[in-house]
Parts: C-alpha cells; sequence; structure tokens
C-alpha cells in the first residue's frame, strides 16, 4: 500500500511540473514578449519565423542621382526563429559609418554576433554600412539586446503606413510574368522574393527563407517605365560566376559579392546589384541569372 501511495504522489508531480511548464513556457505562436522587449511589433511570417522591419527613414541616401527609397535599400531588419528559449535571430542593420563602432561593441556586449560588415551599393551618398547580426538562445534576451543596439542609431520609431499607398508607375504583372515569382508592394518599392530549392542550415539549425535566405529583387520606379533595382543573389559557389556574367550581359552591374553568416551549409555567397533602365528589360536579365541559381520554381 505505502509503495502505491508513493508512486501516485510521484505521478502528481510530474502532472503538476508538466503544468506548471505548460504556464511558463511561450507557446509557439506567442511573440508578445519578444515584441515587448524589442518595443516595436513584428509580422509572422509564412515559413513560422518573426521578421521585425526597421527602416532607415532618417537617411537621405543617393545612388546615381536616385534617392534609395528606405525599402530599396536601406531596411535594416531582424528575425526571430521562435519565441521560446532556443531560438535562432539573424538580422541585417543599415547603419552610418559613425554607428559601425557603438554597434559593435553594443552586440559583443549583450550577446550578439557579428557576421558580416561590408557594403551592397557603390557610389552612395553618404556612405552606408551594412551589418550581419547573428544570435541564439532565449528570445526575449535577444529582442532586449537587439533593443539597446538600434538606440545607438538614428533608426526612427516605427511608423504607421498610410492607408491607400499610391500605384506605383510600373508594370507589375510583366515583372512578375518575366521573373515568374510574385512580388509585393512595399514603401513605394516594388519587391520579389526567391527562395533557393535547398535546405538551409546554420550551427545545424534549420534557417527559415524568409531570415535573409530568399534572393532579393527590389524594383524602385524612377520614371518613363524605369527602374532603379537593387538586392542580392543568394548562391552557392559554383553559381556565382555564371550569376555575374548572365547579369553583366544585361546591363546589371554587380556591386558587391560575400558571406553574411559564418555557420551556414551549404556554404552561401550574397551577390548584391545595382542599374537604372527600363524595367522589363531589368526583369530579364534577372530573370537569366536567376536561370543560374537552384531556385525555388
Amino acid at each position: 500500500m505505502t509503495r502505491k501511495i508513493g508512486v501516485l504522489a510521484l505521478f502528481q508531480l510530474f502532472v503538476l511540473s508538466c503544468a506548471v511548464v505548460a504556464q511558463t513556457a511561450p507557446a509557439a505562436n506567442d511573440w508578445k514578449g519578444v515584441e515587448q522587449a524589442l518595443g516595436r511589433s513584428g509580422q509572422l511570417q509564412g515559413d513560422g519565423a518573426y521578421k521585425f522591419g526597421l527602416p532607415r527613414g532618417d537617411m537621405k541616401v543617393t545612388v546615381d542621382g536616385v534617392q534609395v527609397k528606405p525599402t530599396l535599400a536601406l531596411g535594416s531588419w531582424v528575425a526571430f526563429s521562435s519565441p521560446g528559449p532556443d531560438a535562432m535571430l539573424m538580422g541585417d542593420l543599415v547603419l552610418a559609418e559613425d554607428e559601425v563602432s557603438p554597434v559593435m561593441l553594443a552586440l559583443q556586449e549583450n550577446g550578439l554576433q557579428m557576421t558580416a560588415l561590408h557594403n551592397h551599393v557603390l557610389h552612395e551618398t553618404p556612405r552606408v554600412m551594412y551589418m550581419h547580426i547573428a544570435g541564439h538562445g532565449d528570445a526575449v534576451k535577444l529582442a532586449d539586446g537587439v533593443k539597446k543596439v538600434i538606440a545607438l542609431t538614428k533608426t526612427p520609431a516605427p511608423a504607421q503606413p498610410p492607408n491607400a499607398p499610391p500605384a506605383l508607375e510600373m508594370d507589375t504583372a510583366a515583372i512578375d510574368q518575366i521573373l515568374g515569382h510574385k512580388g509585393k508592394v512595399n514603401g513605394g518599392v516594388y519587391q520579389v522574393g526567391v527562395p533557393r530549392a535547398e535546405k538551409i542550415t546554420d550551427a545545424g539549425m534549420p534557417v527559415p527563407t524568409s531570415m535573409g535566405l530568399a534572393t532579393a529583387l527590389n524594383f524602385q520606379p524612377t520614371g518613363g517605365g524605369k527602374a532603379a533595382i537593387t538586392g542580392d543573389f543568394v548562391l552557392i559557389a559554383s553559381e556565382v560566376n555564371p550569376v555575374i556574367k548572365a547579369l553583366r550581359q544585361n546591363g546589371i552591374q554587380v556591386t558587391a559579392l560575400h558571406s553574411h553568416m559564418l555557420q551556414e551549409e551549404p556554404r552561401l555567397f550574397f551577390m548584391h546589384f545595382w542599374a537604372n533602365d527600363a524595367a522589363a528589360k531589368l526583369a530579364k536579365g534577372l530573370r537569366a541569372a536567376l536561370d543560374n541559381a537552384n531556385s525555388a520554381k
């Protein structure tokens, strides 16, 4: 009888502990704690990641006479794989030159990693640097660290988007047809994301595509059916030079080639580009480059 009572007591204790864990652990879709820690609202992505856009609307940057919209090439962001204690964080911070050193130090002080620092475009005024970051651990603590880092920059507070954004002076349906992928309008820019076909891991953890692993093709109308384009192709080593050739043959300048992560498998290279010409013509050039990469269909 005593043994039965002991087993029953252990079972009740186990059930109680499970209930406590269930109450204290965040639900798979409970991002309130992360949002509160970061002080901003994010958006759930189709692959389960949670992404925060941090556009640098404070920056007035021109490239070859084109004033760059934040959503074309000045969009800082961070994304989390889960809201729990074993989360992965990745992001890209758009920085003025004098923000680089303070941000780098703050990342180290808050348990975050810098994984790359480089340019994305050429001939921009003023100079802009891009710092890629990563982290692993409790999502709320990571978000709190990001908030402290962002506070060292002039990144504006969140702003409400306009209720009815103006239509783009560009044939986006033709761009979709040429590229074979449908895009979306964001802040006066037409954005097309093209995932890779294979799965990517970082430090052994699967990385959702929305955490910086989709080839980004951005179109900003510049008048008369033209568009300034920039973004980056996500490539493996054997694809790099065929894509360079395809871009250059179609009048698209390659502006940077580098890594964004440290422990990804397979090894990835990110190729940035720029051009300002007829939107349909540039879309055909981008499609020629996409055909040289293992892009999802």
